[in-house]
């Protein structure tokens, strides 16, 4: 009898521990300590590199204001900012392997807080209260609501683990979602591609939509990367499969491409437009290639889903608060405007090289003379050579405008 209930009790207990497995990845408290581990790493290294940027940033501004003729890499500051830059990186690529993709791609909007935070602390005017707070109420509303959105995130983020096996890539990269994405994906990118080569459409947006293309992925590949390294580090080598390599070479040239395209849009436009727009549509890009390769959200409830969709939009808006307020760059004016000077022509007009009048007070590089004022006051002529010669008796004027061909 005792032999007989065994298999029949073992038959009734199969299908249980079936559903537990399959459940496991979303109840276990382990998989939840993975996600913390993965945003604290990400959060630190997104902080590191904030922080090493502005590092090297206060070492090129130094050497620009003082007589040192040293280089920028011979200065023990610009090394000290390359070292963090490298720690923070490292931190970043770390934290793929233990966070879903879905999770870790919006927290770099730290490194923007911390860049808003790092620049008003280092700020070298003084400003009285009053306009201190108005001059950057929009950068401390937008650090608070980017710390709201990385809670958010943090706390509703998904929380789906798989190892990262050359398997189970492979069956990935394989899967008809994914390369029903990949389609779109290409079709998209020629097109944009097409109308920003071809029909010279130098739109931000454009440029940025080609940059989250490449960049969403970028971070699919850094996320295989990165966790067939960890699992060949807890034990089981996944560095001999050739999936591995394909990854490893889509992650560079993704990497080299997204970054032209970024100096092609830094060339054109200001800084804070590229970081805001930038952040928002290279994050809902990723976002949408972890869903699809990855299955991040695949078993969250829908309250899960929609409260981590909340926390992006607050940190989109927090972001763009932060960038919106950044003071814009200022060009080089020389020491005098010589368009204000009066009866001063413009002096980008094609071939004629003209000179400011006097008007009666001592302008710097005024040729007229005056008698009527003391010679101690009387601006130096330059020495001219008149090769054509009134009639005889006839005063000859001191200088003259000279018509200059293009070929001279």
């Amino acid at each position: 009898m005792e032999g007989g209930n065994s298999p029949s009790l073992q038959l009734q207990q199969l299908p249980l521990a079936t559903a537990a497995v399959s459940v496991q990845p979303h109840t276990d408290s382990f998989s939840y300590k993975e996600n913390l581990i993965g945003a604290l790493l990400a959060i630190f290294g997104h902080l590191l590199s904030s922080i090493a940027l502005n590092l090297q940033k206060y070492s090129h501004i130094r050497l620009a204001g003082s007589k040192d003729p040293r280089a920028y890499f011979r200065t023990k500051t610009w090394w000290s900012g390359l070292l963090l830059l490298v720690l923070g990186e490292l931190g970043v690529f770390s934290s793929y392997a233990f966070a879903p993709l879905s999770l870790i791609v919006p927290l770099s909007a730290v490194s923007v807080v911390a860049s808003a935070i790092i620049g008003i602390i280092f700020i070298k005017e003084k400003w009285k209260p009053k306009e201190f707070l108005r001059r950057y109420v929009l950068s401390f509303v937008g650090c608070g609501l980017a710390v709201v959105g990385t809670y958010l995130l943090v706390t509703f983020g998904p929380n789906s683990h798989e190892k990262m096996t050359a398997e189970n890539i492979t069956r990935h990269l394989v899967s008809w979602p994914f390369l029903l994405y990949m389609l779109v994906e290409i079709i998209v990118f020629c097109l944009l591609l097409y109308f920003y080569k071809e029909r010279n459409a130098n739109y931000l947006v454009i440029i940025l939509l080609l940059v989250a293309l490449l960049g969403s992925m970028s971070v699919v590949t850094v996320k295989a990367v990165a966790g067939m390294i960890l699992v060949s580090i807890q034990g089981t080598l996944q560095l001999d499969s050739p999936i591995f390599y394909i990854m490893l070479v889509c992650m560079v040239a993704t990497a080299i491409y997204q970054a032209t395209f970024l100096v092609q849009a830094s060339q054109l436009y200001d800084s804070a437009q590229i970081s805001s727009i930038g952040y928002i549509l290279s994050t809902t890009a990723a976002i949408s290639a972890g869903a699809t390769f990855y299955l991040d959200f695949m078993g969250e409830d829908v309250l899960h889903i929609c409260m981590f969709a909340l926390g992006c939009l607050i940190a989109f808006l927090g972001v763009f608060l932060i960038t919106r307020n950044r003071k814009k760059p200022v060009p080089f004016e020389p020491y005098i405007s010589m368009d204000a000077m009066p009866g001063m022509q413009n002096m980008h007009d094609k071939g004629i090289a003209v000179q400011p009048d006097l008007k009666g007070s001592f302008s710097y590089g005024a040729l007229e003379n005056n008698d009527s004022m003391p010679e101690i006051y009387t601006p130096a002529t330059l020495p001219i050579v008149q090769e054509q010669h009134g009639p005889k008796g006839a005063s000859a004027p001191p200088y003259r405008v000279l018509e200059h061909s293009k070929k001279e």
